[in-house]
């Protein structure tokens, strides 16, 4: 990645750069590497899950989803970038930890970037079984 991730501008290549890594260290399950990726103070805003700050927290939460997903294939789509902050849109598939189903998801995400680390990841998550009718309660 460029230098341009140690100060508050991004361009497209290193946005890209930056999803690439996430999206290959989220599929492997490296709660390791994946955890190198983030800030030490990060802020995560997370779909409906209370927002939480630090390191110690977030892994928490990245532990508890790797139990629950199982087999996780990640695709992030880069959307745009501004300054120091990144949107994509993503789709997964994985198995449920607790009972085997094939599941489906999709959200949009925004990184806040500094110093080539997030330090806010903030989430919309949409969850559902493979195959079966859309459940969102609006309609």
């Amino acid at each position: 990645m460029s230098t341009e991730l140690e100060t508050s501008e991004l361009t497209f290549r290193d946005a890209e750069a930056v999803l690439d890594r996430a999206q290959k260290l989220m599929s492997a399950g490296d709660i390791s590497e994946v955890m190198n990726t983030f800030a030490a103070d990060v802020v995560v805003r997370f779909a409906d899950f209370p927002e939480t700050h630090g390191k110690p927290l977030l892994e928490k939460f990245l532990l508890a989803r790797f139990e629950r997903q199982k087999n996780y294939r990640l695709q992030k789509q880069l959307r745009a970038v501004s300054g120091n902050v990144i949107v994509c849109y993503w789709e997964g598939g994985w198995d449920d930890g607790q009972d085997g189903r094939q599941m489906q998801g999709r959200g949009i995400e925004l990184l806040t970037m500094r110093g080539g680390e997030i330090a806010k990841w903030e989430a919309t998550f949409n969850v559902w079984q493979k195959g079966s009718a859309p459940s969102l309660p609006i309609v």
